[in-house]
């Protein structure tokens, strides 16, 4: 692999993981495989759309547990193992040793959700000529911001920055709010496709907010811990 700062320093994370033997065709495996999860993913939830608990369901079928919601996928290995991983001269792509971001369950059921939205609204505006496009526009803007947003949030999550995760998943749920807004307004009443996407999407957005308040009161529990620690050798 080819080492994009030849000038830093070379006591870096790399060296620490043996020779790391996958060109950039088994990258290409790699991510069309999370690809293939985040597929997955939107289709069980298609199919749990009408039941209650579908965001727990379909974790359950994904394979996660609890904990998958609040930590790194479960993926990373425990120090202990990692001592173990330095011996070994490659990571193994069979038996998909890597962790990435991309593995992450909540990254799984944000994307997932999310494009699933987008997907719905460019269908559904495509179809009509009467809606006017700064509406159009700021539909799909909104849609693509809250996404984004999320998806910083996930990467300060999975780096252990619990604060600024928190951070960045509130600017989520600010543009979540605004889309809402824009879906209840008087003028997107007035176009029956905003009408039929909004009864679709509702579920969906209230959905993305109910697993990002979930991660924020993890974080926030996170936070609290050294506190409470400290607390008690007190």
């Amino acid at each position: 692999m080819s080492n994009f700062n030849s000038d830093g320093p070379s006591n870096n994370d790399w060296e620490d993981r043996g020779d790391l033997a996958w060109n950039e065709f088994d990258w290409e495996r790699y991510l069309r495989e999370q690809d293939e999860s985040i597929a997955r993913y939107q289709k069980l939830y298609e199919a749990c759309a009408e039941s209650p608990d579908r965001i727990d369901s379909v974790a359950e079928q994904m394979g996660w547990s609890i904990n998958d919601w609040t930590e790194e996928g479960g993926e990373i290995p425990d120090s202990e193992d990692d001592e173990d991983d330095d011996d070994d001269d490659d990571l193994d792509f069979e038996n998909g040793d890597v962790y990435t971001l991309h593995k992450n369950p909540i990254f799984i059921a944000t994307k997932a959700i999310s494009q699933g939205l987008q997907q719905q609204w460019i269908q559904g505006a495509g179809r009509t000529t009467t809606l006017p496009t700064p509406m159009s526009l700021a539909m799909l803007t909104a849609l693509h911001r809250g996404e984004d947003q999320a998806v910083q949030a996930i990467h300060a999550l999975d780096f252990g920055d619990y604060a600024m995760a928190i951070s960045l998943f509130k600017r989520s749920l600010n543009v979540l709010n605004s889309t809402l807004a824009l879906l209840n307004s008087d003028e997107a009443g007035l176009h029956p496709v905003m009408v039929t996407f909004r009864e679709a999407a509702l579920p969906k957005l209230f959905d993305l907010r109910e697993i990002w308040l979930r991660v924020i009161n993890e974080c926030r529990d996170e936070l609290d811990r050294p506190e409470e620690s400290a607390d008690d050798e007190d």
